[in-house]
């Protein structure tokens, strides 16, 4: 994917301080979230060995999704990620509504994450709904006060999360590798092979996240080079694990892969030892740090670019310049999570919520930016192949997705008013 070639749309030149193997965590953490640790057992309970298949398969339509954000990074490299892309395809007002769509879910699937995590914490040290909503909250400040440094420190602490979370998956991997039985392969699809199109329905959530490092493609030092390198290392690396973790558990594990709450600890547990609800908390707090430490730079960036585009409230475009802090956005971003986090445990109703808002939102970005690219990349050239190929994996998305998209047509609305009334106001979005 680092060879795809694309030309350099109309862009400021970019002053940014982030490397290709910084940029390589970034990603890894927005696409190897918490569903590493529970995903594998949910597949294999719906399709046994088979649903290696469907591991692979997202695998490998993850490489033309990835080179398509990438391809667009490296051609308009800007804050404005996904919003940026659109706006030079379909105009101001559609760029406002993928802008909001992604901002704004942000604050919903951040808490999400870290009250999953929280959840993993509790079951190792006990202590109820305090010990999930406290865990949640420091996850959320952590990663607020690190990105309130700047992307400079924001990368530095991505790598280190990056490498220590690889080095903890390989070694659940290689240390369990010794009590696989190739006999655990059998029956191979033991509910038929249309269960393996209902694994990879599941799966698909473990993927997303290849769009979300665009809106810090000006922060690389050579957008155009380094973007495409970054995704295409991080495509490797989460394919390369994700796939070593589902085989391994379905050769180590056997029948049992489908029925473990945490199968990447039961590997863990078996391989070096330790208690199993405690290597799961571990992991699972790895994987949020890393996951809420990408999305958070990356929705602080485009709020600042939405400010200065006029999609949202010019207060906001402090800091969309390449190598300043968006520290008034990030602002907003916290305040919101915390306020997400705060009204879930008021009405006692969990994270389910915030993950529904969230899944819509996601599915409209991919949507439009996958169709922007369409329109952007060079015809008959690699990148727009792949992007060809990106939209008709995602139009499949949007039909699974369903009522869940009722939000972003909420959002939708919302930022199509802001901007009729700046206009009414005579300051109409540039």
């Amino acid at each position: 994917m680092s060879r795809v070639q694309v030309a350099r749309g109309p862009a400021a030149v970019p002053t940014g301080t982030l490397t290709v193997w910084q940029g390589a965590a970034l990603y890894v953490g927005a696409v190897l979230g918490t569903g590493v640790i529970a995903l594998p057992a949910l597949a294999a309970r719906a399709a046994g060995p088979a649903s290696l298949l469907a591991w692979l398969a997202l695998v490998l339509l993850s490489i033309p999704l990835a080179a398509t954000f990438a391809a667009l990074g490296a051609r308009y490299p800007d804050g404005g990620g996904v919003s940026t892309y659109v706006r030079h395809a379909f105009g101001a007002r559609a760029a406002a509504v993928v802008g909001w769509c992604f901002y704004f879910a942000v604050p919903a699937g951040a808490p999400a994450a870290g009250m999953f995590a929280g959840a993993y914490v509790e079951t190792a040290v006990g202590g109820g709904r305090r010990t999930v909503v406290i865990t949640a909250a420091v996850l959320l400040m952590l990663v607020a006060v690190t990105n309130g440094f700047g992307v400079r420190v924001t990368g530095r602490v991505q790598l280190a999360l990056a490498v220590s979370l690889v080095v903890l998956l390989l070694a659940a991997v290689v240390s369990a590798l010794p009590h696989a039985r190739m006999r655990n392969l059998h029956p191979f699809a033991p509910h038929g092979w249309p269960a393996v199109g209902s694994a990879a329905a599941l799966l698909v959530w473990s993927f997303a996240g290849w769009e979300a490092i665009t809106h810090l493609a000006a922060d690389f030092r050579r957008p155009a080079r380094d973007l495409p390198r970054a995704a295409g290392l991080a495509v490797g690396v989460v394919g390369v694990l994700y796939l070593a973790v589902a085989t391994t558990g379905v050769l180590v594990l056997g029948p049992a892969a489908g029925t473990a709450a945490a199968p990447l600890a039961e590997l863990l547990a078996l391989g070096v030892g330790g208690g199993v609800h405690a290597l799961a908390a571990a992991v699972a707090v790895l994987l949020t740090l890393g996951t809420m430490n990408a999305y958070f730079a990356g929705a602080a960036k485009l709020g600042a670019a939405l400010g200065r585009d006029g999609a949202l409230p010019a207060w906001f475009g402090r800091g969309s310049s390449a190598g300043e802090v968006p520290r008034r956005s990030l602002a907003v971003v916290t305040g919101l999570s915390c306020l997400a986090v705060v009204a879930t445990t008021a009405a006692a109703v969990g994270p389910r919520p915030l993950v529904l808002l969230t899944t819509g939102s996601f599915v409209t970005v991919y949507a439009l930016g996958t169709a922007a690219a369409l329109r952007l990349l060079p015809r008959g050239g690699l990148a727009h192949r792949s992007a060809l190929v990106a939209l008709i994996a995602v139009a499949v998305l949007l039909v699974m997705t369903g009522w869940y998209l009722c939000w972003p047509l909420v959002v939708t609305a919302g930022a199509l008013c802001y901007l009729r009334r700046r206009r009414t106001a005579g300051s109409p979005a540039s």
